[in-house]
């Protein structure tokens, strides 16, 4: 299927693995140009090589925190006259209520709610003068289906759920279409920590805790970046114009939501 977006240019954060590098992937294959982002410069070069081999897009690399503002604004040089933007950041820490205090959701806030929220304000401006632009940010399922253990995740990611909402419907008529993907488990290095963290509290093996967490999903396997970034390249296409500040699912069936 042509996603229509052969040419275009895209931003994907934290790209060099997991499911930002299943998103760079994807919109590599549909023809995108595109400029990575991570955090070690030898991971996102060697990536960025495969990617260009592979696919034959021109890649840019900028080996930067993404969540720390000089960082961003290195990157931001790098990712002008972008068409699509993907955010994307690691989650913070699991825990109970009581381990947190406010430095703990300042920082949080800071990764998964305002990082992306000026990403948005730097590149939506240029999406809008061009009358087309994607964003699709990378949030979690613990916002439409809260996890205990993931209370500064939950509370950072409903923020920034919030911040789309309005402002998805404010540029959809200049052509920009914003949305949220929000991943269940996949198989990548945030589920291994999570199934490590669970295996300790439990006094399980690493096996054991992965097979019963996967008893918990209707799909009964983890999610894979492959099938993660097409699910993104597809809100990126042309067919997607319509889709608007959407929260869209990945999570094979483990939040029993029927609206």
């Amino acid at each position: 299927m042509d996603l229509g977006i052969s040419g275009k240019r895209a931003l994907v954060c934290a790209s060099s693995k997991g499911l930002g590098r299943g998103c760079a992937e994807a919109l590599a294959e549909a023809g995108v140009h595109l400029v990575m982002n991570a955090r070690d410069g030898a991971v996102l070069d060697a990536v960025a090589e495969s990617i260009r081999e592979r696919y034959g897009v021109r890649v840019d690399t900028v080996a930067a925190d993404i969540t720390d503002p000089e960082g961003r604004m290195r990157v931001l040089d790098v990712a002008t006259q972008v068409d699509i933007l993907v955010t994307n950041a690691g989650g913070p820490p699991p825990g109970m209520w009581s381990d947190w205090d406010r430095d703990d959701f300042i920082r949080a806030l800071d990764a998964n709610m305002l990082t992306p929220v000026a990403l948005m304000k730097a590149i939506l401006p240029g999406m809008i003068n061009r009358s087309w632009g994607r964003v699709v940010n990378i949030t979690s399922a613990s916002v439409r289906s809260p996890i205990p253990m993931l209370g500064l995740s939950n509370a950072a990611r409903m923020g920034l759920t919030g911040y789309v909402a309005g402002t998805a419907r404010q540029v959809a008529g200049a052509g920009v279409a914003i949305n949220n993907l929000l991943p269940g488990i996949h198989a990548t290095d945030r589920a291994d920590s999570l199934d490590q963290t669970a295996a300790k509290n439990q006094k399980l093996s690493l096996k054991e805790a992965r097979e019963l967490r996967k008893s918990t999903i209707p799909a009964r396997r983890y999610g894979t970046a492959a099938e993660f970034g097409a699910t993104c390249a597809f809100m990126c296409s042309q067919y997607a114009g319509y889709m608007v500040g959407q929260n869209v699912m990945l999570d094979g069936g483990s939040a029993n939501i029927s609206v």
